[in-house]
């Protein structure tokens, strides 16, 4: 008897400890809202159609997708975007490309009729997270002038490498989605000026 009020007392003071843990915190994260760069001198307004961003379907969900092995993801139930990925990217490459060329982002926004715009698409072929290793961005992107036949297409191919940790690895991904802005701003700079782009 007296061993089996032990045992009894030991599972009350296990399940006691059990109901007092405290359940893992959801960490949230954005891609967006970095350090703006410098607006680049312009000859008048650029206004530019930054379209919705195209993922992959893998990838098309709150939780962090991480790769963990050979052929192995994970997806962490505690660990999650702001917002949907594919908006958080938008957003992000938005920001980036507007900020450096000091221009305004008119999706879905009436503007001026006789301005140019330039149309920019950006689908996203692989967003690879591997925590501790590397975050990679594979876009293609293309910009055009509304109402010109000329387009300019390219594949940005974006690695960058990681410490350990999730913080390290959003990192890594807004720092690769800074380039990929970098690299659309550089197209519609070179559209506006009417130059021949280059990938």
């Amino acid at each position: 008897m007296k061993h089996a009020f032990s045992r009894l007392g030991a599972c009350l003071g296990v399940a006691v400890l059990a109901a007092c843990a405290t359940p893992p915190s959801d960490q949230f994260y954005t891609l967006s809202g970095g350090a703006a760069a410098s607006p680049a001198p312009a000859a008048g307004k650029l206004y530019v159609e930054m379209l919705a961003v195209t993922i992959p379907a893998q990838v098309r969900r709150n939780q962090l997708v991480v790769g963990s092995g050979e052929g192995r993801v994970d997806l962490l139930e505690h660990h999650r975007w702001i917002g949907p990925l594919g908006d958080e990217i938008g957003n992000a490459l938005s920001q980036g490309v507007t900020s450096t060329l000091g221009a305004i982002d008119v999706y879905r926004t009436p503007h001026p009729a006789d301005a140019p715009l330039y149309r920019v698409s950006t689908n996203i072929q692989r967003f690879e997270s591997v925590p501790g290793s590397y975050a990679l961005v594979d876009a293609v992107w293309s910009v055009r002038q509304v109402g010109s036949e000329t387009v300019l297409t390219c594949r940005s191919v974006l690695r960058e490498q990681v410490g350990e940790g999730y913080d390290a690895l959003v990192a890594g991904h807004r720092a690769a989605l800074a380039r990929l802005s970098a690299a659309i701003a550089a197209g519609v700079r070179d559209s506006a000026a009417g130059r021949a782009g280059t990938c």
